[in-house]
């Protein structure tokens, strides 16, 4: 196991990492990738008013003594207290303190029995946050030696005698709000990032809430694998239980503890890698002829697997030619419902204009004809192959004048009487 520390994770700068561990179990073990926080183990005290509290101290070896003397505390539902009727008057916090979190310490009439280290000390007793910052204050008597600066580990400020100092303490962390639900607030949950994978896609495994409300997700199999203790919020111990470890457990796994009322936000990593059981081997004595060795039930013999492995680019081609099979079929297709639907529509077109002609039979005996005034045509028909224009002016002078019936009798009567 390999322990280090990175910087938080830009997409979540809220979420510190507070260690990343490198894990190896054997394949078919259990893996336990542990998450421990004492501070996620809350207990709820009535006395709200006594749970947040300020208090300056001072360091001083001014009188020879080299002791730390309290100087003033506050408590956010009370006022401020100063302990050496000296100080009163002369150094004060600001009034609003917990609620712009500025804990600063004013010194008015800076004299030099001020001098010395001064510490600022933060608690939150229900949220288990204990911090402390040290400022050191020298006394000058020159006014070109006053400054400010950084010895390597605390800040040195160099006041002017007789002035007025102030002794920044500083937190704007979510750890001075007003209170909420104690089961809301809290949360731990679980995230795995496979191999390849990005961290913005990691794949959720387990919510738990304070409250004792649990989340699984993913497939049924994963979630009976991966598996929280249900006295994880009383104890403090979030750590996953990874059963039966196969070689698709490998990944990044990170737990997450989120406690918004107090501020707490951080992030453990893991890496897992899985690797084969170290399997005992057996020496064959190969001068005996015709003896199959006796079977050893202490050695773990794992399954006949064949793996067939296709290479990426001829599975590429296969679904690229699946995809332009498939689109000509669909055109084909198509093509063959468009030509049936042309030929139903001619055929039924058809037999509409049948249909529609021959709905009435027409009767002759209906229609009379007027016979009066008809002529009388020769009944041989009429050539219109005809040798010359002579002969077809007469033809068509004949068809236009009707030919005349001459009397021969009569006009031989009429001469004889003559």
């Amino acid at each position: 196991v390999y322990l280090y520390s990175v910087p938080a994770d830009a997409s979540n700068p809220a979420s510190v990492v507070v260690s990343v561990l490198n894990i190896s179990a054997t394949l078919g073990s259990q893996a336990v990738l542990p998450c421990k926080s004492y501070r996620m183990v809350w207990t709820q005290d009535r006395l709200n008013d006594r749970q947040r509290v300020v208090h300056w101290d001072v360091y001083s070896n001014y009188y020879g003594n080299n002791k730390m003397e309290r100087l003033c505390d506050m408590y956010s539902a009370g006022d401020q207290r100063v302990y050496s009727s000296y100080n009163r008057g002369r150094i004060f916090m600001p009034q609003n303190a917990f609620t712009d979190g500025n804990f600063s310490l004013v010194i008015k009439d800076v004299a030099e029995s001020d001098e010395g280290t001064y510490s600022c000390n933060l608690h939150h007793h229900y949220c288990h946050l204990y911090e402390t910052v040290k400022i050191q204050l020298t006394i000058t008597k020159k006014a070109e030696d006053a400054n400010q600066y950084w010895d390597g580990e605390k800040p040195v400020i160099v006041a002017l005698e007789g002035s007025t100092v102030m002794l920044p303490c500083v937190n704007h962390n979510h750890i001075w709000t007003e209170r909420h639900s104690e089961e809301e607030q809290q949360v731990v949950h679980w995230d795995r990032q496979p191999p390849g994978v990005p961290h913005d896609r990691a794949d959720r495994l387990i919510d738990l809430y304070a409250s004792g409300e649990r989340r699984s997700y993913g497939p049924l199999f994963i979630r009976q694998k991966m598996n929280i203790t249900d006295t994880a919020f009383a104890l403090g111990d979030f750590s996953l239980r990874i059963s039966e470890l196969e070689s698709a457990d490998e990944g990044t796994y990170s737990c997450h503890l989120h406690h918004h009322y107090c501020g707490l936000h951080e992030r453990r990593i893991y890496q897992v890698f899985v690797t084969e059981p170290v399997r005992e081997k057996k020496v064959v004595n190969l001068t005996t002829h015709n003896i199959a060795p006796a079977i050893d039930p202490n050695v773990v013999r794992g399954h006949n697997v064949i793996n067939v492995i296709i290479p990426e680019s001829r599975v590429h081609f296969f679904q690229q030619m699946g995809y332009v099979l498939a689109t000509l079929l669909l055109f084909m297709v198509l093509l063959i419902i468009v030509v049936l639907i042309t030929r139903k529509r001619r055929q039924r077109g058809y037999e509409y204009n049948v249909k529609k002609y021959g709905e009435k039979d027409v009767n002759l005996k209906e229609f009379t004809v007027d016979t009066t005034d008809l002529s009388q045509y020769k009944s041989e028909d009429i050539r219109l192959d005809y040798k010359n224009n002579i002969l077809k002016e007469k033809a068509e002078q004949a068809r236009s004048f009707p030919a005349k019936n001459i009397d021969l009798d009569k006009d031989f009567r009429k001469e004889y009487c003559k």
